[in-house]
Order: structure tokens, then sequence, then C-alpha cells
């Protein structure tokens, strides 16, 4: 998979926020769905010079609602975020601050 296309944006939450901030240094993104863990770090080592100890993928389901007669409203498509968790001697992760190579 091409690397400049691995990661899609930034998940800010208050529990991302919180998770950020504090001795945790971990981050929470919106990944592409082809994405695996080590193209994640591959991506975020080479564009984002980040050191990664660990990276954790999870699918977040669908949301969806009753519209009645047997039909569903999807209200939130599913998606693929990442948990990376930054090694203690790297720099704070800028998304903003993309390296092309």
């Amino acid at each position: 998979m091409d690397l400049s296309r691995v990661i899609v944006g930034p998940i800010v939450t208050e529990k991302s926020e919180r998770l950020k901030a504090g001795t945790h240094r971990t981050y929470t993104m919106h990944i592409a769905s082809e994405a695996t863990k080590v193209d994640v770090k591959n991506a975020l080592k080479r564009h984002y010079e980040l050191d990664v100890t660990s990276v954790r993928v999870i699918w977040v389901r669908a949301k969806t609602r009753a519209i009645g007669h047997g039909a569903e409203m999807e209200k939130r498509h599913r998606y693929k975020k990442a948990l990376v968790t930054a090694a203690a001697k790297s720099k704070p992760l800028d998304l903003a601050s993309f390296k092309s190579s």
C-alpha cells in the first residue's frame, strides 16, 4: 500500500486528547481500510518521523437506525482506526507536518 495514503486524519475526542496529553503518549487516528499495523508504523516513521512503540487497530462498527418497515438508515459508516503509542524519546506527533519523500 502507498504509505502516503495510510493515515486519513486524526480523531479528536475528549478521550483521545486525554490519552495524547498524559504520560500515555497515545495518538488516535483514522486510517485507510486496507492498512495494516506495519503500514501505519512505516508511514509514521517515514512521513512524520515518529518512533512507534505499538500500534493497535480497531474496526469501528457502523451506527444504524430503523426507519420503518424493516429498512435501516446508516448514521455513521464503518471505519478503521489506529491507536499508536509513541516511544518516550520521540517528539510529539503533529499530523499537519506531512513530509513527502
